[in-house]
C-alpha cells in the first residue's frame, strides 16, 4: 500500500506525534504538581493531547490495518 519512503515518513510522523503527546502529558503533570491552576492553559493542553492521540491512532491504523479474513 505504501512505498518504503511513504512507510518511513508515516513512522517518523508517528514518532514525532508520540513525543509531542508525552511532552504535553509531562507539562500538564508539572502544572498540577506546582499548583498552577491556569484552567484555560490546562484545557488547551488537554485538547491538543486528545487531537494528537486521535492522529496517532489514525496513523497506527494506516500502518497496521485490521485484516478481516
Amino acid at each position: 500500500m505504501f512505498g518504503d519512503q511513504g512507510l518511513d515518513e508515516l513512522k517518523k510522523k508517528l514518532d514525532i506525534l508520540k513525543k509531542e503527546h508525552r511532552a504535553l502529558d509531562c507539562e500538564v503533570e508539572a502544572l498540577h504538581a506546582n499548583g498552577v491552576m491556569d484552567q484555560l492553559k490546562v484545557v488547551r493542553l488537554k485538547k491538543r493531547k486528545l487531537y494528537l492521540k486521535d492522529e496517532i491512532m489514525r496513523l497506527e491504523d494506516q500502518l497496521n490495518p485490521d485484516i478481516i479474513a
